[in-house]
């Protein structure tokens, strides 16, 4: 029987949104000892951007700390105050780059969210692994709330102090678990590969991961969604709107289906029905000209964004039937590791790794030639180093079969 964690047990603190409550948090969290709980709370679906619009932290010693970072932007002081110690998040790759952005940048994490999927949880989300590991039952009622309201409810404060209640206690429970199945070492190149990484590049032609984008098949209409979709991100980024709040992929999709010329053709399709799809009509309609009068020669070859690896798997058998055996050999050894060890298989080896190795295996298929190509591909030594040799094998049985 779980334990309902219902109120933070030095009671709801108060909301930092002053310079001298800031500079005072910041010395309470300084006295502090061991690690520090930290969390974020973004505005997505709501707001443009993945800013961070609250920021939690814990602390021995120094208790529970919520930051308003609207009216505190600069915590570049807690970064100091902080130095050297190691920060418990869950899912850090999620929050790690909206600190970034308010000036805290940690030295060494502890990722629990992945600490879960390297021991095998099956739910990893953090009241899963709250209940499962500790026995205490976490609300996750304001999760996908618009944490950009001001004032923030009580209620939602509440919720927010509570998310790292218990981080550390989660935190120490799940490394014991770690080094109790030899996966501490594992663990650890996860979470320095998790801080390295660093904020993501902005993707090529982004527009090209319109949801429903495959359902286009011209390339008119791919021009279509590239330029509704660009005049959609402008109009968000000016009202600091969500993009899909303004309008849905699929209204985009369906109008690049049926390239509409006149307001009344437009508002008869799916999606633009709504407020924010009527209002920008006529900037829709414009975008929608400007695609069809383009030549030829600047239309888009095809909905795959360009020089992103292989192409989908799911067309391998009929453009390189011998790379699709080899991917599904690939799959299958990884799968039966992944078994072995008791983890999902896209944590021993990430899925892209996987079918760039099969697209083009390097000539000599040994285990080290293996690992060096892994590892070119981002696996941490760990993964190269108990993935290689099973898919060298893999791959060389295929030979033996004149299969690959």
């Amino acid at each position: 029987m779980t334990v309902p964690l219902l109120e933070p047990r030095e009671g709801l603190p108060p909301l930092v949104a002053t310079a001298d409550e800031l500079a005072e948090a910041t010395r309470r969290l300084a006295s502090g000892a061991g690690p520090v709980a930290v969390d974020a709370e973004r505005a997505s679906g709501f707001r443009y951007g993945q800013r961070a619009f609250l920021v939690q932290l814990r602390r021995a010693g120094a208790g529970t700390v919520l930051i308003d970072p609207v009216a505190c932007p600069d915590l570049s002081g807690i970064q100091s105050a902080l130095a050297g110690a190691e920060a418990v998040l869950h899912a850090a790759g999620q929050d790690l780059p909206c600190l970034a952005d308010l000036g805290y940048r940690p030295g060494r994490i502890f990722d629990t969210e992945l600490a879960g999927r390297l021991l095998g949880y099956p739910r990893v989300g953090l009241a899963a692994l709250v209940e499962e590991v500790l026995g205490l039952t976490l609300e996750k009622t304001h999760s996908a709330a618009d944490w950009s309201t001001r004032p923030l409810p009580p209620d939602w404060l509440r919720y927010a102090a509570l998310d790292v209640e218990v981080l550390i206690e989660l935190r120490d429970a799940l490394a014991g678990q770690l080094a109790e199945q030899g996966k501490a070492a594992w663990a650890e190149q996860e979470f320095a590969a998790v801080l390295a990484a660093g904020p993501a590049p902005p993707r090529p032609d982004p527009w090209r991961r319109t949801s429903g984008i495959h359902r286009v098949r011209s390339r008119r209409g791919l021009a279509i969604v590239r330029e509704m979709w660009q005049t959609r991100d402008q109009i968000a980024r000016r009202r600091d709107i969500s993009p899909t709040r303004i309008l849905p992929d699929a209204a985009i999709v369906e109008a690049a289906r049926a390239a509409p010329s006149t307001p009344e053709e437009l508002g008869a399709l799916a999606g633009f029905t709504g407020r924010g799809a009527r209002r920008y009509g006529a900037e829709w309609l414009r975008a929608i000209r400007r695609a069809r009068s383009l030549p030829d020669d600047q239309l888009p070859e095809s909905s795959a964004p360009p020089g992103e690896g292989p192409p989908p798997a799911h067309r391998w058998p009929e453009r390189d039937p011998a790379a699709a055996r080899r991917l599904a050999a690939v799959r299958a050894a990884v799968a039966a590791l992944a078994d072995e060890h008791r983890l999902p298989a896209e944590n021993l080896l990430a899925p892209d790794a996987v079918r760039r190795l099969s697209w083009q295996p390097p000539a000599l298929l040994t285990p080290d030639a293996i690992a060096d190509e892994l590892r070119r591909y981002g696996a941490r030594p760990w993964q190269a180093g108990i993935t290689a040799a099973p898919i060298a094998g893999a791959l060389l049985r295929l030979i033996e079969k004149g299969q690959a």
